[in-house]
């Protein structure tokens, strides 16, 4: 089972970075150690096991990888066009022994066996044909236009290593290597809720004061999307004692066990209380805007992690917090989010001593580049400032400004989910 030590976590003090809050997770978090064995169909999207290793040369034989007449480099006449008699025919599937080009050129296909002794290929719009002979062009190399035996990968070399996320690319170099199955780790199974008295179900009629739970819905998806089962355990009231029940009880099926709200120091925040009276509280504060407020914990040794009740800061904090915590506990490779250098179209002012991250929109300049534009509404529970955006700049901890026209790193929404 995937597990999380409480030991050895500096509880309190000054926030965490976020760099040091997913080292904290890496150092203590066991991943799954369950796997199982898959079809190459069923295997997308799940986190390998072990390093597959190449059982056979890719490719297996040496091929042509045009249409064309296959030679000898050596028959061929210095500084003019050479004339050979084709001796043969060769197509993809064939065997080649039966066709030597010695002296002469055999025609080949894409992909068939090159003939015993052929070292270069012609394409096939580059020649011209007479009765029983091919008139081949001058200049060009010896070993042009095939495919050596094992060019791709030697056998006994590492084809895929352990922790690979599989994607459609990774399976089909799997099948091109004979593999029919394939050994991933157990999916992780991360149970989701939400807290807080104000929230319906989105489809029932709200009550005074009510909003709709939106919260749950986004991570249940997001989960998805990250590769793990998500359980969704619905809505938990503020009652402290029915938190830790429910908590304890979801610790005891899931890998681990997620929510949002009821996080921060209020008299009505009572996630914090709740986990401590069942486990432990590792941390509970990092350096990031919007997010501050996110717990991380153990439950029986199950990973809780407490994300704030804004939707903003769930999702950022989900991008950032969550997503890095998840690949270590499938034993995934985590590969951080691409960042690409913006100009900033706006001015900007922000505190020392936490990373930020601001909603924009994306235009394209005149000189090729792009330009960011903020959001005009910079709260946390805006949800249109993500559906009416494309990603995020990340403003780094010791920034307190940002000029216009500054350059700064953008992460897209599409490499965050």
């Amino acid at each position: 089972m995937a597990q999380l030590t409480d030991d050895c976590f500096a509880f309190g003090g000054p926030l965490l970075t976020i760099e040091d809050a997913a080292r904290l997770m890496a150092d203590r978090i066991t991943p799954v150690a369950e796997t199982e064995l898959l079809s190459l169909a069923q295997a997308d999207g799940r986190v390998l096991a072990a390093d597959l290793t190449a059982g056979l040369p890719l490719p297996p034989f040496a091929n042509s990888a045009v249409d064309g007449y296959a030679v000898r480099h050596a028959d061929l006449a210095a500084g003019e066009p050479s004339r050979l008699p084709v001796l043969g025919r060769i197509a993809a599937g064939a065997a080649a022994g039966a066709v030597a080009a010695m002296g002469g050129a055999v025609r080949v296909f894409t992909g068939a066996p090159m003939p015993p002794g052929a070292d270069t290929v012609f394409m096939q719009e580059d020649v011209s044909t007479e009765p029983g002979a091919v008139v081949l062009p001058t200049g060009l190399k010896r070993g042009a236009n095939m495919r050596l035996a094992g060019e791709d990968i030697a056998e006994g070399s590492r084809a895929l290593a352990a922790g690979v996320r599989l994607r459609p690319q990774d399976l089909a170099l799997a099948a091109a290597l004979g593999k029919s199955r394939i050994e991933v780790r157990r999916k992780l199974k991360v149970g989701v809720f939400s807290t807080g008295d104000e929230l319906t179900e989105a489809g029932h009629p709200l009550p005074e004061a009510g909003i709709h739970d939106s919260n749950r819905i986004m991570l249940l998806s997001l989960v998805g999307r990250a590769g793990a089962e998500a359980v969704d355990l619905g809505i938990l009231k503020d009652r402290k004692d029915e938190l830790a029940r429910r908590l304890r009880q979801a610790a005891a099926d899931c890998d681990l066990v997620l929510t949002s709200g009821g996080v921060s120091t209020g008299e009505e925040d009572h996630v914090k209380p709740a986990v401590e009276s069942i486990g432990s509280l590792v941390f509970w504060r990092i350096a990031i805007k919007p997010g501050r407020p996110v717990a991380l914990g153990v439950i029986d040794g199950k990973a809780f992690v407490g994300l704030p009740g804004n939707p903003v800061a769930v999702f950022v904090t989900f991008a950032f917090v969550v997503q890095p915590l998840l690949a270590r506990l499938s034993g995934a490779i985590w590969r951080a989010p691409r960042r690409m250098m913006v100009r900033a179209g706006f001015a900007y002012r922000k505190k020392a001593g936490r990373r930020e991250y601001v909603r924009v929109s994306l235009s394209a300049l005149a000189d090729g580049q792009f330009e960011a534009h903020k959001h005009p509404r910079d709260g946390a529970g805006v949800l249109t400032s993500l559906t009416e955006t494309d990603g995020l700049i990340e403003l780094a901890d010791d920034m307190t400004s940002l000029a216009e026209g500054q350059h700064v790193p953008f992460i897209s929404y599409s490499d965050l989910t």
